[in-house]
């Protein structure tokens, strides 16, 4: 666990003076506040939010694996207004350089824009509700809770609750930041890249590495274009390439040569993609094949593919019972990382008579060259306590009023409720992501779900209230680890909390518009949209709609003997937890992670296998060139998501356009080829 203070090292003064990073950048002023909000700044960062919004929406509608994109957020960023201000400057028309901080501007507005793709629920909670999904839960479908996605609705839904986060935590970012010293490691990975990009080195690997996701970026996009002209009707074209067999196709284990998930897999860690391999094949290999030899005992034969009383619900709940194992031991293992490390903070300050809270500044001269310069900017510019005060109060009284009429179930004392222990469950999640880098936004929504779900009752609209209220409370804490993120970020890059603020509030803003607006277009644009089997299946709205159903009706609605299998796989994923947890970290590395093996058991195996190819693509790189690798393989990952993510804005415009593929490219059995011969022959 990364809390110690860096001032129980005896050396840290000559280690960090030695490496000193602002050292590097003494004679570079830094920009007030004000100056670091440039307009070119929002217009790049609005450019690249549609860019990554597509690439999450699609990630989202799929599979749900999202890997981290502030990497390429930088980089991007970097190379965009990098390339803007050298031109005005051969132009003789720059009025103001190109900083850090504006990188960290543009990258905290990207990454702020981009995520309400995932916190606001396109994939889960909130296509849950639609009559699409409920039409596949067949159960409590009646109108009251039904709520089919609409523009209005959906942008007015987000602006309501997407804000409140950012206010709750805005009073605790000195204690976070500064007192408690939290890690953060992705603000910091984030952090250490973008200052690199800065220096004269970093600059020339960051133009190799621009070139390089460039590169595959088109690759990506042409490879997703020529792939089109092939899917000219259902499971045709290279996606539904039987690479390991047609037994092997029909349980979901091929390749399915899909750029983004090789590109994902580069990025996530290695033990990740096995996991999911793992999970796979302990699903679709083993247990389905053998539930499914058990039709007509323990579940009727009679029953349609996708009815959950039969194989369909096995494959949910049991999918469902390991999420929310992982969740709960996770919930606890990081509430108690968080009380154990507050308790320690405050037992510290009082040991050695210092306040906590407060405008009290820390011993500055006993600091690092890098951390005085750092904290006394960090200091400088303040966001006075009264503005999140009143900003929290303002909007949570609109969000009382507005939500009821968006969601008639959701009665205005349930969101009352949430409010009053939102900003306590939203600081927990914040300070646990700076342990752990682990935000539980999604297992906060999920204890929404049955609580307001089993407080309002089926016969109310629970199904929807419990969905509906997993959706303000995934925007609160979702936004509220995501800005204190944000903030280590600006502490390290010199940049102004202030200016921080400002760049969320604007990138939540951007994102509450241009989510909803990609999303619709993806709605309407493919067929079958949201159906199992289809190319965009989003299999978290079943899942999250069914733990809404959960919630509210009990376990009447499961098969014949899965409320069993669900106690064994709920107990599983704590065990296998646990084991990870007392071998250490070494020997965990080999142990998968139980919500990794969770996720095929709905969806299928073939994105594990694409994914698996991008960990091996990187890790025969490693062995050949390991600096090469560490340097290029993030910006090669980046290329192949976003060309394949891209490659959905035109291929929507064609399907609206009612433009259809020529060729359907289609995989048959000997036998059955025989039977179609005979069939089209004179």
């Amino acid at each position: 666990m990364a809390t110690s203070s860096q001032d129980d090292d005896p050396n840290r003064n000559t280690n960090t003076e030695m490496e000193s990073v602002e050292r590097i950048f003494e004679s570079k002023k830094v920009p007030p506040w004000q100056k670091q909000l440039t307009l070119r700044a929002f217009v790049v960062s609005f450019i690249l939010g549609i860019l990554f919004t597509f690439i999450v929406m699609k990630l989202n509608l799929t599979t749900g694996i999202i890997p981290s994109l502030n990497v390429s957020a930088g980089l991007l960023g970097f190379f965009f207004v990098k390339t803007w201000t050298k031109f005005l400057d051969k132009s003789g028309l720059l009025k103001q350089p190109f900083t850090r901080q504006e990188n960290t501007v543009i990258q905290t507005c990207v990454v702020a824009s981009s995520g309400i793709a995932f916190s606001g629920g396109f994939g889960s909670y909130l296509f849950g509700m639609s009559e699409v999904i409920a039409k596949q839960s067949n159960e409590a479908n009646f109108e009251q809770n039904i709520k089919n996605p609409s523009l209005a609705w959906m942008i007015g839904f987000l602006f309501v609750v997407s804000f409140l986060g950012l206010f709750s935590v805005v009073p605790l970012r000195k204690i976070m930041i500064i007192d408690f010293k939290l890690i953060y490691p992705s603000g910091t990975a984030t952090a250490h890249l973008i200052n690199s990009f800065h220096t004269p080195q970093g600059a020339k690997l960051a133009k190799k590495q621009v070139r390089t996701l460039g590169k595959f970026f088109s690759m990506s996009f042409l490879w997703g274009f020529f792939q089109w002209f092939f899917t000219g009707g259902n499971d045709c074209g290279f996606a539904s390439f039987p690479t390991l067999g047609l037994k092997a196709y029909e349980n979901k284990f091929f390749f399915d040569f899909s750029a983004t998930y090789v590109g994902v897999g580069m990025i996530c860690p290695y033990l990740i993609n096995i996991s999911l391999l793992v999970g796979a094949i302990l699903s679709w290999g083993i247990m389905w094949p053998l539930i499914n030899e058990k039709k007509g005992d323990w579940f009727s034969a009679d029953l349609k593919s996708s009815s959950l009383h039969g194989l369909q619900g096995y494959r949910v709940f049991i999918g469902i019972a390991m999420i929310l194992g992982d969740g709960l031991y996770n919930f606890i293992k990081v509430l108690s990382y968080t009380l154990t490390g507050l308790y320690r903070q405050f037992n510290d300050k009082k040991t050695k008579g210092e306040p906590v809270t407060g405008n009290s500044s820390p011993d500055l001269p006993s600091l690092s060259y890098d951390d005085e310069r750092r904290t006394r900017l960090f200091l400088k510019d303040q966001i006075p306590n009264w503005i999140a005060i009143v900003g929290y109060l303002a909007i949570a009284i609109v969000s009382i009023i507005t939500l009821p009429h968006i969601f008639h179930p959701l009665k205005w004392y349930y969101i009352a409720a949430i409010y009053v222990f939102a900003p306590v469950l939203a600081f927990c999640n914040a300070y646990g992501c700076g342990l752990t880098d682990w935000s539980l936004a999604s297992t906060y929504g999920k204890l929404a779900i049955f609580v307001i779900g089993a407080w309002a009752g089926g016969s109310n609209g629970g199904v929807l209230a419990g969905l509906a209220a997993c959706g303000v409370m995934m925007n609160i804490v979702s936004t509220a680890s995501d800005l204190t993120q944000d903030f280590k970020t600006g502490y390290m890059t010199l940049a102004s909390p202030r200016s921080m603020f400002v760049s969320q509030v604007i990138g939540t803003a951007m994102g509450c518009i241009i989510s909803p607006c990609v999303f619709w277009l993806f709605y309407k644009a493919f067929d079958k949209f949201g159906l199992q089997g289809s190319e965009y299946p989003a299999p978290y709205a079943l899942i999250y709609r069914n733990m809404a159903i959960l919630g509210v009706e009990g376990f009447s609605t499961l098969p014949d003997k899965c409320l069993m299998l669900c106690y064994i796989f709920f107990g599983f994923a704590i065990l296998v937890n646990g084991i990870r947890d007392l071998v250490g970290k070494k020997r965990a590395q080999f142990i998968p992670i139980p919500m990794a093996m969770a996720i095929p058991f709905y969806i299928g195996g073939y994105f594990a296998i694409d994914m698996c190819v991008g960990s091996l693509i990187l890790f025969v790189w490693s062995k050949v060139n390991k600096a090469k690798a560490a340097a290029f393989g993030p910006a090669v990952a980046s290329g192949l998501i976003c060309g394949d993510g891209i490659w959905t804005l035109p291929s929507s415009i064609l399907a609206l356009a009612r433009v259809n593929p020529p060729i359907c490219m289609k995989f048959l059995s000997r036998s059955m080829n025989v039977k179609v011969d005979k069939l089209i022959s004179p």
